[in-house]
C-alpha cells in the first residue's frame, strides 16, 4: 500500500463544485469527487495553521492545552511512526512556517523532505532598498511578500508548481515501489491571493481599484467592488490549485495507483471573504466558512467512488490513525482521531461531536446538525500554556512571559515528562465571542441566528465536557467556559 496526502492551506468549500459552489472553474475538484467518498460533514479540530499541523501528526487535539508551537518531545508524529516502519514517508511543501521557531521540530519527522522558498511573507529574497508595494496591506509582511514576487517571473517559479512538480517527480520515481506516503503542501490558496495570470483571466471584470488581494484580518471596510474584486482573486488561486490538483489525479491515472494508493485532499481551515461582513480568520468566532472544510478520500480497499459522505469527521486528528491502519499499525494510547476505513466504506459513524477552537479563545462544538459556541467567563480567566517548546510562531517566548512559569507532571499524554506551565499574559489572544452561540445548521446553514433552547444547549454542554475530559483537558479550562469537571 501506499499513500498520497494533498493538503492545501485556507480551501473553502463554498468556492468548489462539488460543494454547490456554480461560478468557481474547479473542474479537477469536480473530477476529484468522481473517484473518490466526499465528505459533507468534515470540521476543523484546531486553528490555525501549525496547531492542525500538530494534530495531523499526533491524532490528537492542541488547543486546549497550547497555541500555536512545535512538536514536543513527547509527541508522537504518525509520519515518524511510519517511517520507523519502514514506510518511507516524504514531504513537498512551501509552507514556510514549518521553518519559523514555532515549527521547526515538523519537517524532520519524515524519511526526506523538500521545501520551496517565497511564499506570504517568508524572509527569503534580500534587498536593502525595496521598492514600495502598491498598499498598505497586512504591514508586519506586505514589504517582504512584495519582494518576493518581483523574482517569480515565470509559471515554474511560483511556489505552488514547484511544490507540485516535486511531488509528481516522487511519484515518478517511485511509483512501482511498495510502501511509502507523500505528502503535497502548498500555502495556497492562503492570503496573498498571488496567482499566474491565465487563472486570473477566468474572472475577468472591470475594476480600477487599488491592488487588493490580501485583506486584514478585521472587518469588511471595503466598497463592494473591491470585496467583489478580492473575492475573484481568492478564486483564481482556487483554480491554480485545481489545476495541480489536476496533475496528481493524472498521475494516478497514469500508473494506475488507483488500485493501491490511498488519496487524501484535504485543508486546515476555511476563510472568510466577507460573509458575515469579516475578512479572514482567527480574530472573529470559529463560523461555518473556516470551521466547515472540504474533505475527499479514496481508499484502495473499499474501492468507494463518486459517493457523498454524512459522518462527522476531523480530518485534522483522524488522517493519522487513518493512515496508521492502512499499513497495519495500530494507532497510539494518546490518539484520539479515528481511522476513517469504515466511515468511507460504508458511512459508519465514528463520533457523536466534534469539538474544535483556538487555544486562548471561545470553545466549540459541533454534531452535524447545531454548531454551540461557548465564551469564557472573561478575557483574564485562567489559560496556561503547556509545553517543553516555548516558542510561538515566529519568535521564541520572551524572558518576561516566561516568569511565573512552573513544572507540572499533570497531563497524561506528556509521557511522564514535565512541562512548562506559562501563564497567558492578558492581552493575548482575547476572545471574541462574549456570548454563548447556537445555531441549527438545517433551518439556518449561515448561522445568523441565534437559538434559545436549553434542552439543545445543555446537549451541546454535555458533548463538551466529554470531549475535553478525553482530551485530558486542565482543570481551569473547566473554569473558563463555567463547565463542570
Amino acid at each position: 500500500m501506499k499513500c498520497i496526502v494533498v493538503m492545501f492551506d485556507s480551501l473553502n468549500r463554498h468556492m468548489l463544485g462539488p460543494y454547490g459552489c456554480d461560478w468557481t472553474v474547479t473542474p479537477n475538484f469536480a473530477r476529484l469527487a468522481k473517484r473518490t467518498a466526499t465528505f459533507d460533514n468534515s470540521y476543523v479540530c484546531s486553528m490555525p495553521c501549525m496547531p492542525a499541523r500538530r494534530e495531523l501528526h499526533t491524532g490528537r487535539p492542541n488547543f486546549l492545552h497550547r497555541a500555536w508551537g512545535p512538536l514536543e518531545p513527547f509527541d508522537d508524529s504518525v509520519f515518524e511512526i511510519l517511517k520507523n516502519n519502514k514506510i518511507h514517508t516524504h514531504l513537498a511543501t512551501d509552507h514556510y512556517h514549518y521553518f519559523e521557531d514555532g515549527g521547526a521540530t515538523y519537517h524532520p519527522r519524515y524519511s526526506t523532505w523538500e521545501f520551496f522558498r517565497g511564499q506570504e511573507g517568508d524572509p527569503w529574497i534580500g534587498d536593502v532598498n525595496p521598492a514600495a508595494p502598491p498598499v498598505n496591506i497586512n504591514p508586519p509582511n506586505r514589504e517582504q511578500d512584495w519582494i518576493n514576487r518581483s523574482v517569480i517571473k515565470r509559471e515554474e517559479d511560483h511556489s505552488q508548481s514547484r511544490t507540485f512538480e516535486a511531488g509528481l517527480n516522487f511519484i515518478s520515481r517511485n511509483h512501482s515501489a511498495d510502501n511509502w506516503v507523500l505528502q503535497i503542501e502548498t500555502f495556497d490558496p492562503h492570503e496573498p491571493f498571488f496567482s499566474l495570470d491565465r487563472f486570473k483571466e477566468l474572472y475577468s471584470h472591470d475594476y480600477e481599484g487599488p491592488v487588493f488581494d490580501w485583506p486584514g484580518y478585521c472587518g469588511v471596510k471595503e466598497t463592494p467592488e473591491q470585496v467583489d474584486h478580492c473575492r475573484r482573486e481568492y478564486a483564481a488561486l482556487v483554480s491554480q490549485c485545481d489545476e495541480s490538483l489536476g496533475k496528481v489525479l493524472d498521475a494516478m491515472d497514469r500508473y494506475d495507483l488507483w488500485k493501491d494508493t490511498m488519496l487524501i485532499v484535504w485543508t486546515d481551515h476555511g476563510f472568510h471573504l466577507g460573509e458575515r461582513e469579516m475578512w479572514a480568520k482567527c480574530w472573529m468566532g470559529w463560523y461555518q466558512p473556516t470551521a466547515h472544510t472540504p474533505f475527499f478520500v479514496w481508499d484502495p480497499r473499499g474501492g468507494q467512488k463518486n459517493v457523498r459522505r454524512d459522518s462527522l469527521v476531523q480530518p485534522a486528528i483522524d488522517i493519522a490513525p487513518t493512515l496508521l491502519g492502512l499499513f497495519g499499525i495500530e494507532k497510539t494510547k494518546d490518539m484520539l482521531g479515528h481511522d476513517l476505513r469504515e466511515a468511507i466504506a460504508s458511512d459508519t459513524p465514528v463520533r457523536q461531536a466534534a469539538m474544535y477552537g483556538m487555544w486562548g479563545r471561545e470553545i466549540n462544538v459541533t454534531d452535524g446538525r447545531y454548531t454551540y459556541m461557548r465564551a469564557p467567563v472573561s478575557d483574564d480567566a485562567p489559560c496556561f500554556n503547556y509545553t517543553l517548546m516555548p516558542t510561538k510562531m515566529r519568535e521564541r517566548f520572551s524572558p518576561e512571559e516566561l516568569v511565573g512559569a512552573t513544572l507540572t507532571s499533570d497531563l497524561p499524554f506528556t509521557k511522564g515528562a514535565p512541562v512548562l506551565r506559562i501563564p497567558r499574559h492578558v492581552a493575548a489572544n482575547p476572545a471574541t465571542v462574549r456570548h454563548h452561540q447556537l445555531y441549527d445548521l438545517r433551518s439556518d446553514p449561515g448561522e445568523q441566528q441565534s437559538l434559545k433552547d436549553p434542552a439543545v444547549e445543555e446537549m451541546m454542554k454535555r458533548h463538551l465536557v466529554r470531549l475535553m475530559t478525553e482530551a485530558h483537558a486542565p482543570r481551569e479550562q473547566f473554569e473558563r467556559f463555567d463547565l463542570p469537571i
